[in-house]
């Protein structure tokens, strides 16, 4: 359980650095970024407070759909939006190109990695994976169309109000996928026999947290 706690907590603060690898870099981010930035240029709200709200109205939409929380879930609203926050003060804005490009690729692995270690902990999906598994649970639609468009809502939302769409948020969607694929089984932690039972009887295989990258 220790190793698990540590490897829980040590993913989402990695997560939260990331976020502020791909934000610094400035060349685009993923889409629920965009809108977490979108937002903070409306409000004047920081990026870190923002992840934070966005999370919690997210884990809300949860309870219509039925989907209950793992205290990772939970965490994973807490603490990223701080990480984030200790990462964009460490890293400052308006680098050169060539450093910010760097900076993206480099954003990207450690975001992999974080997933890897966070979801291999088995201690809940993430907040907009639950809510995709609540829609397709709902409606019988495939995973990847929910998916589809939550993100494209999202990302259009964001960039009306000024996030940063580019290049990265193209590459992000691309490559984020098959790198969370190499991870997770890097960090998987396998469950006591009653724990994985409890687990197997709360969650659905096609859960995000089981197999696939969690946001």
């Amino acid at each position: 359980m220790l190793r698990r706690a540590l490897q829980l907590l040590i993913g989402l603060f990695l997560y939260g650095i990331a976020l502020a690898l791909i934000v610094r870099a400035a060349i685009g981010v993923a889409p629920w970024d965009v809108l977490t930035q979108g937002l903070s240029l409306k409000t004047g709200w920081g990026f870190g407070a923002l992840t934070i709200v966005i999370g919690v109205i997210v884990l809300v939409l949860w309870i219509p759909l039925k989907q209950k929380p793992g205290v990772g879930t939970v965490l994973n609203v807490l603490l990223v939006g701080p990480a984030a926050d200790f990462g964009l003060w460490l890293i400052p804005e308006g680098l050169d190109l060539w450093l910010r490009i760097l900076m993206f690729p480099a954003g990207l692995f450690v975001l992999a990695l974080a997933t890897g270690l966070y979801l291999g902990a088995r201690f809940g999906a993430g907040p907009r994976d639950g809510l995709m598994t609540g829609i397709h649970e709902r409606t019988g639609w495939p995973i990847w169309v929910g998916r589809t468009l939550i993100e494209a809502s999202v990302l259009a939302a964001g960039w009306v109000l000024g996030g940063n769409v580019g290049v990265g948020t193209v590459l992000f969607a691309l490559l984020v996928g098959p790198l969370c694929n190499i991870t997770i089984p890097w960090f998987r932690i396998e469950l006591p026999r009653e724990e994985k039972r409890e687990l197997e009887g709360s969650v659905k295989p096609s859960e995000p947290f089981v197999d696939s990258p969690a946001n």
